[in-house]
């Protein structure tokens, strides 16, 4: 089956490819993918699956493939949403719709993974057990797709789940992993001081906010530097310090919005902990009063160390001109909603090189130019493919 199963990808790499850039023309932000779903639902349209749409709290797709043999159930998951960013990149195939773009690579995720899905199709007699593919919705935006995705109980069954993520960190044919905590969990908070307006020549009367704020902004950096165990990773940033007003003027009320990120659960609950209790102290201390947003968003992903290393052990053996390299990466600091599923249930989610040829500083994920080496794709296909054969073989 793994020989049949490469073949096929590698005869299919334009398919692939044109898909992509089909995608990557017609992008829809988080939670209004009306359209890329139901070209992802046409794509199956007539093949021997089931289809389950609308899956979560959006867009999401579940096609369950049924092996020909029993045996354990498996889940491969790619994300189709883009993001509010202005396409720059100078390619043929630039977005049509203005202020949004495939600036993460999800067209590419979604390309591979459609692929692949037919092949599996094809091949499904000769499976032992079964596969769900997951098309997700809303990786970008809180609360995401996946969490609401697993809350549906359509992903109760799986006994492992596999997805990838292309970063312009290698280039195309090198596939990296990390074991155990691999990308930051991230947390959004908004906190608004209201103090008491005046004229700024009689501060006296009045009851600064900018000042409260401005403490605030200095003092929340302490959190880092002396609440948590200095082996462990934390980042506060503030984004946002909404305090305009007029020069002569003791602002009555100022705004404050953040970014938190963190490596671990339990660096997470010390941030929040000491960030209320630091919000309780300056109401004492400056006399404000103070209304404290905090949001939990994504948690961090945190590979199955089993999984991990079956996975990049199934890549190492294999013989795969397209695959040139496996190498294991750093703990990266994006956060990414996979993290959901990898909380209930064992799996990995590892990466795969894009950096455009003949480019040595590639613009990252997220950026305006953001683009891939489109040989990533067939890589993408090709690896989680291995790992899917590995898996079935190990399990039969």
């Amino acid at each position: 089956m793994r020989s049949k199963l490469m073949e096929m990808l590698e005869s299919r790499k334009e398919e692939m490819i044109e898909i992509r850039r089909y995608l990557h023309e017609n992008p829809e932000l988080s939670f209004k993918e009306e359209k890329t779903a139901q070209y992802i639902a046409d794509f199956y349209e007539n093949k021997d699956v089931d289809v389950d749409r609308d899956v979560g709290n959006g867009y999401g797709l579940i096609i369950t493939i049924t092996g020909g043999k029993p045996g354990k159930t498996i889940g491969l998951r790619a994300d189709f949403d883009a993001l509010p960013i202005m396409e720059e990149a100078d390619v043929p195939f630039k977005s049509k719709n203005e202020g949004v773009m495939h600036a993460c690579g999800h067209d590419a995720h979604t390309a591979y993974l459609l692929v692949l899905a037919d092949c599996l199709i094809q091949l499904k007699d000769e499976l032992n057990g079964t596969i769900k593919i997951i098309h997700q919705h809303a990786e970008e935006v809180p609360p995401g797709g996946a969490k609401s995705i697993l809350e549906s109980g359509k992903l109760d069954d799986l006994d492992a789940i596999f997805g990838i993520h292309v970063l312009p960190m290698d280039e195309a044919g090198v596939v990296g992993y990390h074991s155990g905590y691999s990308f930051n969990g991230r947390s959004y908070f908004k906190l608004k001081i209201q103090g008491q307006g005046g004229h700024g020549s009689s501060p006296h009367k009045a009851n600064d906010s900018i000042v409260a704020g401005a403490h605030f902004v200095t003092a929340v950096q302490t959190i880092i530097s002396r609440r948590i165990n200095p082996m462990d990773v934390g980042v506060i940033t503030i984004g946002s310090f909404d305090g305009k007003g007029t020069f002569n003027v003791i602002k009555d009320s100022i705004e404050i919005e953040g970014d938190i990120r963190y490596m671990s659960t339990e660096t997470q609950e010390i941030i929040a902990k000491e960030m209320k209790r630091m919000v309780d102290g300056i109401e004492v201390e400056f006399g404000v009063e103070c209304t404290l947003d905090y949001e939990a968003d994504y948690p961090p992903l945190n590979n199955d160390p089993g999984y991990t290393a079956f996975a990049a052990e199934s890549l190492k053996q294999v013989k795969d001109k397209d695959i040139k390299e496996v190498k294991e990466y750093p703990p990266l600091a994006p956060s990414e909603d996979f993290a959901y599923y990898l909380e209930k249930i064992p799996g990995c989610y590892f990466f795969i090189g894009c950096t455009p040829k003949g480019v040595k500083e590639p613009y990252f994920n997220h950026h305006p130019k953001f683009d891939i080496d489109e040989d990533a794709i067939l890589v993408a296909a090709k690896a989680v493919g291995h790992v899917v054969c590995s898996y079935f073989e190990q399990n039969k």
